[in-house]
């Protein structure tokens, strides 16, 4: 089966409602904006909470992936687009959270510094976008040019992770910069001497040596997809001569790591699988069939499309995650995968479905906060991660947050 049943829960029937859309926007952010401290940020959720004790008692997170830095990040970019208006302005938050999120990081702030969605990088691309200063961008460089002989090679702490930060520096700063597109280029070449090839499975792929053991993941935060995610976006700047070769590889792996069954396709969690043990299936963005088309879709040609296609129609038959409307591993991301489709389609039956989801998670997201008494306040696994999702489902648009677009 290409997912796990007791994962998911079946789609509510509310139609779509634009007026309730924005309403859920407005809360997320107004919500976020009140339970804002100086001193601690925001509260830890217990959904979020690492480890043991009680989430109130817990030092509050700082990276871009579920900390601070993302919350700002979320609440800046609804506000850039048009969705919101602040109360304040976090900017002035923004750069004190590097001392934080290295003692956050403990012993291993040194090696993961560079980490896009963990480390300094997501944080000083931020500090860059809000207050750009030439220290901020010299800064960037040298984590980005240090990080890529990351043993990761994904893209939450590894070189995939830097590269996209080197290509989103590019596209703000490049005009007058060109170490931007070198830095893109150089790691672009060292994943392609880090690639291995698979005699089993006939195709291309990347080790990821992450939390105390080596791993071939395939999915979009630690595996193939999202670093060919990365690869899709910056193609221009590989040229006529490297664009082709990474195009098959790309294909060639994706082609042939796929599962299927009658219409539907997805993906593994990794490549290799333990003797005796069955392949581990999900369908979230972080692994599974999602990801794979949120990362995907943009890819030139033709000869995914099928691919594409099937592997949102399973996203569809799967129906909403039963862990909430979170972009990681909810309801929401599960969604970009349709908007991605409606962009590459204009097929309009993908935009309902994006909506659909969106009305879903709007009921998630209402009984989440009363269960917990409080709303999740994180990008990437809480609410204002969600409202940039509603966003996207009014606007008809599909740019995934802090992977497609930063500045």
């Amino acid at each position: 089966m290409l997912h796990d049943p007791a994962r998911h829960e079946p789609l509510g029937t509310t139609p779509w409602n634009e007026a309730r859309a924005l309403a859920m926007i407005e809360r997320i952010v107004r919500d976020t904006e009140a339970n804002f401290s100086p001193e601690r940020h925001w509260p830890v959720h217990p959904r979020d909470a690492d480890g043991d004790g009680e989430p109130d008692a817990l030092p509050p997170y700082h990276p871009l992936y579920f900390g601070t830095c993302g919350v700002i990040w979320a609440l800046h970019h609804l506000q850039s687009l048009g969705a919101v208006r602040l109360a304040r302005s976090y900017a002035p938050r923004v750069r004190p959270l590097l001392p934080l999120n290295r003692a956050w990081l403990g012993e291993e702030a040194l090696q993961q510094q560079g980490s896009y969605l963990m480390g300094d990088t997501g944080i000083l691309l931020l500090d860059q976008a809000l207050e750009p200063s030439a220290a901020t961008a010299d800064r960037l460089a040298t984590l980005i040019g240090g990080n890529l002989d990351h043993p990761a090679r994904e893209l939450m702490w590894g070189s995939p992770g830097t590269m996209l930060a080197a290509l989103f520096m590019h596209r703000r700063f490049g005009s007058g910069d060109a170490r931007w597109a070198a830095l893109y280029r150089q790691s672009a070449h060292r994943l392609r001497s880090q690639l291995l090839w698979s005699e089993e499975h006939g195709c291309h792929y990347w080790t990821q040596d992450l939390y105390g053991r080596l791993s071939t993941y395939l999915d979009a935060v630690h595996g193939f997809a999202a670093t060919a995610a990365v690869l899709i976006q910056g193609r221009d700047l590989l040229g006529d001569d490297e664009w082709p070769a990474w195009q098959s590889i790309i294909e060639t792996t994706v082609q042939r790591t796929a599962t299927r069954e009658g219409g539907l396709a997805s993906w593994r969690v990794c490549l290799d699988t333990p003797p005796g043990s069955a392949p581990r299936m999900l369908m979230q963005f972080c692994h599974g069939a999602p990801g794979f088309v949120i990362c995907l879709a943009d890819m030139p040609g033709t000869a995914l499309d099928e691919l594409l296609l099937a592997a949102g129609e399973a996203t569809w038959r799967a129906g909403p995650l039963a862990k909430g409307s979170n972009l990681c591993h909810g309801t929401g991301g599960n969604g970009y995968a349709f908007l991605k489709l409606y962009r590459r389609t204009q097929d309009a039956s993908w935009l309902a479905r994006a909506r659909a989801f969106a009305m879903h998670g709007i009921e998630q997201t209402e009984r989440e906060a009363q269960l917990h008494g409080r709303m999740r306040y994180s990008l990437w696994t809480g609410d204002p991660g969600f409202a940039i999702y509603l966003w996207h489902c009014v606007q008809a648009t599909a740019d995934f947050p802090t992977l497609d677009r930063f500045f």
